[in-house]
């Protein structure tokens, strides 16, 4: 277990860094910690080093009400990374100079459209800082969890062998809301995921929940029911 800590106790630290931009202090101090932040989250934690990122900019979009365009500016750059396997590459090099993290945190910012958006600015500067770069993606997606429970949403993410049109997909998010599966006053985040390996039927996923019912799941049991047997 790693240690817990309130956002608010750390509102002199890496929140108040990012809010200022006073970008120094190092993360090796976040190592092994669990940050959760508290924030109508119900503790909701996200670990790893990404994750006290995350937290931390999140906190700090909080305190200078920027909320809304931080995430937005989080969401492209996801969007950015994702799509460009070398950009990634790119930002975890190890021999990065100082003129090209500079130029880096520019690019970046340019692209996220948070040229006005200060905490974003300051996150950025704050991973080139300390090497931290090549964090981005991941930050991101930990950035979107913490948005996501903040906003009371559960992700059902619904995998099949073909794209499910928008009817199916919601009398599948309208059971599924009705259900156990879903606390009360929760909002599903419904994603569709394809993948013809499946077969056929559909993996249900909601929050860390999954049912199978997929046709490959079911010849995986009939084959080896029919090996044990045999």
């Amino acid at each position: 277990m790693g240690l817990r800590i309130r956002a608010s106790d750390m509102t002199n630290s890496v929140f108040a860094l990012l809010a200022t931009g006073e970008c120094v202090a190092k993360d090796s101090w976040f190592i092994s910690i669990r940050i959760i932040a508290y924030r109508e989250l119900n503790w909701f934690a996200v670990f790893g080093l990404d994750g006290t990122y995350a937290t931390a900019l999140y906190t700090a979009a909080v305190k200078t009400s920027a909320l809304d365009p931080t995430a937005k500016a989080l969401s492209s750059l996801e969007a950015l990374v994702s799509k460009d396997a070398k950009l990634s590459t790119i930002l975890a090099a190890p021999t990065l100079s100082a003129e090209d993290k500079t130029a880096i945190v520019a690019e970046l910012t340019k692209q996220a459209g948070a040229g006005s958006q200060e905490t974003v600015k300051n996150f950025l500067a704050a991973l080139a800082e300390n090497n931290r770069l090549g964090l981005l993606p991941g930050v991101c997606q930990k950035f979107g969890e913490i948005m996501s429970a903040a906003r009371g949403e559960v992700e059902l993410i619904v995998t099949s062998a073909t794209q499910l049109d928008n009817k199916t997909l919601n009398r599948l998010e309208s059971a599924i809301t009705k259900s156990s599966y879903v606390g009360q006053g929760k909002k599903l985040k419904v994603t569709n995921q394809v993948n013809p390996e499946i077969v056929g039927g559909l993996i249900v996923e909601v929050g860390d929940r999954t049912i199978d019912l997929s046709v490959s799941s079911k010849i995986a049991k009939l084959n080896k029911l029919l090996t044990d047997t045999l």
